[in-house]
Formats: C-alpha cells, sequence, structure tokens
C-alpha cells in the first residue's frame, strides 16, 4: 500500500508529527502549506498548543511564588510535546482535552 503524499510531498503522519517539532513555527509552516485535514489538525494544535505553554510559562516565570513549579511544567511539556509527535507520527488525530476542541474550532472558522 502506498503511502498518501501531502502537499509539501511528506507522507501525512510525517507531516504531522514534523508540525510539533519547534512548535509555533513549524505549525505555522504546515498550516500555511498544507491543504490535508490531518495535517491541518495537527499543525493548528501545534501552535495551539505552543502558545498556551508559552503564556502558562510567563505566568508562572512572572509570579515569584508560583515559579518553583516551573521545572515541573517544563517536564509535562515536554512529555506531553513528545507524545503529541509519536500519536501523529503513528497517524492518530490524537486531542489534547482542552487545546484540541480549540484547535478544531479556529480550523472551521478558519
Amino acid at each position: 500500500m502506498a503511502e498518501t503524499k501531502t502537499g509539501t510531498g511528506l507522507s501525512k503522519n510525517v507531516a504531522g508529527a514534523l508540525s510539533y517539532v519547534v512548535g509555533l513555527i513549524t505549525g505555522v509552516l504546515f498550516l500555511v502549506l498544507e491543504k490535508d485535514p490531518f495535517v491541518r489538525f495537527h499543525a493548528m494544535q501545534s501552535i495551539v498548543f505552543s502558545v498556551a505553554m508559552i503564556a502558562l510559562n510567563m505566568i508562572l516565570g512572572f509570579t515569584l511564588v508560583l515559579a518553583i513549579f516551573l521545572p515541573v511544567l517544563w517536564i509535562v511539556e515536554f512529555v506531553v510535546w513528545l507524545l503529541l509527535i509519536y500519536k501523529a507520527w503513528l497517524g492518530v488525530e490524537w486531542e489534547l482535552p482542552v487545546l484540541g476542541k480549540f484547535a478544531r474550532q479556529l480550523l472551521k472558522s478558519a
């Protein structure tokens, strides 16, 4: 069975996984370049996840009392990021609980 190629010439699962690699940058890149719904979903979820994590890091970083939780947040972010790449690589359209639903709504309105 031949793999389906996307607009970038990559297979869907590779393009979906790569949309997470550099977060916001690759998310925007694949969102603009791709027409495939699977890849576009992962690209949008990458953007939403990246923006949410940047905002959360800034909030915790600026709040001295909560800054002690930053190392824990970084570990959780890293694990979720790896899981998102892995699921996309497997070809699964795995949706983060809140952020994934928001990403889908943004795609529908775009």
